[in-house]
């Protein structure tokens, strides 16, 4: 018998979503093992419709796909409403950080200011750090304290460094963007699927942000231990695209929101979902869209 490589298992699952609802196999398995009768038939009737996917084939409250070499836009839903997106602001840390020409051999230390309220990670106080493997650490598994101490590294103060950043949103056209911290732990920090899409076309094109963005796995050693990372990305566990960047993201006020920029039968194709109830629906979602948008222009040929 053939084994299935862990990273397969992963993108079977993932697969699996796209054709209900996350959680709908696993509910509607459960109702139909434990009822019996009329009134078990009502009850998975009843499960079946509340877990249908939308006409849309979209769970997220805002989403968008673009031919990012023409600018084109093949899915809209909400893409002009500003919502919270957490770290996806990371993609703008990342990019106004790497224009101030870091050295990102040079060792740091971590902070106790950096490490409070930034959530679960791998960081401890006093760990020194080079500030590339913060970089990683940063896109690949969105810890918030290692991108804090990249800002207060860059060279910029506080308010400089989020100055650049707003600024540089201006200078990609992300009108309804705002910044207000560099890690999108604060919901104020605001954007649009329009304007996240404009984003991530920019940062994938830094070739440093392309290639962390699209690794699967990064170790390093810190001068106190050994880390090992892994990409939230789930998209990358698959063979179905080619991933050309992307980016994860969660807080409660946001929900769960992906970008990713993907190539599919030579196709460029940009896709930013916003406000997915779960984390496994984010990416359920962006590949019905996909799917939507690669039939949709087959019929068109």
């Amino acid at each position: 018998m053939r084994l299935i490589d862990p990273r397969q298992w992963a993108f079977l699952f993932l697969a699996g979503l796209t054709l209900g609802a996350p959680g709908a196999g696993l509910a509607s398995a459960s109702a139909a093992g434990t009822a019996t009768g009329a009134s078990a038939h009502v009850r998975i009737h009843h499960r079946r419709h509340r877990h249908r996917v939308p006409a849309d084939g979209c769970y997220s409250r805002s989403a968008i796909v673009i031919d990012p070499t023409s600018g084109e836009v093949l899915y809209v839903k909400n893409a002009e409403a500003a919502v919270p997106i957490a770290s996806l602001s990371k993609l703008m840390t990342a990019m106004v950080f790497l224009e101030q020409h870091p050295d990102l051999d040079r060792v740091v230390t971590v902070s106790r200011d950096d490490k409070e309220g930034a959530g679960h990670g791998q960081l401890r106080i006093g760990e020194h750090v080079a500030l590339g493997d913060l970089l990683h650490m940063s896109l690949m598994c969105s810890d918030n304290c290692a991108t804090r101490v990249l800002a207060r590294e860059s060279g910029l103060s506080e308010e400089d460094f989020m100055a650049r950043m707003n600024r540089k949103a201006l200078e990609l056209g992300m009108s309804h963007t705002r910044f207000v911290e560099c890690t999108g732990l604060d919901e104020r920090n605001v954007s649009t699927a329009s304007d996240v899409a404009r984003m991530l076309r920019a940062a994938a094109t830094v070739p440093l942000i392309r290639e962390i963005t699209t690794t699967r796995e990064y170790q390093f050693a810190s001068a106190h231990r050994i880390h090992e990372i892994r990409n939230t990305d789930r998209l990358l566990y698959g063979d179905r695209y080619t991933i050309m960047g992307g980016k994860t993201g969660f807080i409660q006020e946001a929900g769960y929101c992906f970008a990713t920029w993907i190539r599919t039968e030579g196709r460029d194709l940009i896709a930013v979902v916003l406000g997915a109830p779960t984390a496994a629906t984010r990416f359920a979602d962006t590949m019905r869209i996909l799917q939507r948008v690669s039939s949709e222009s087959l019929t068109q040929n």
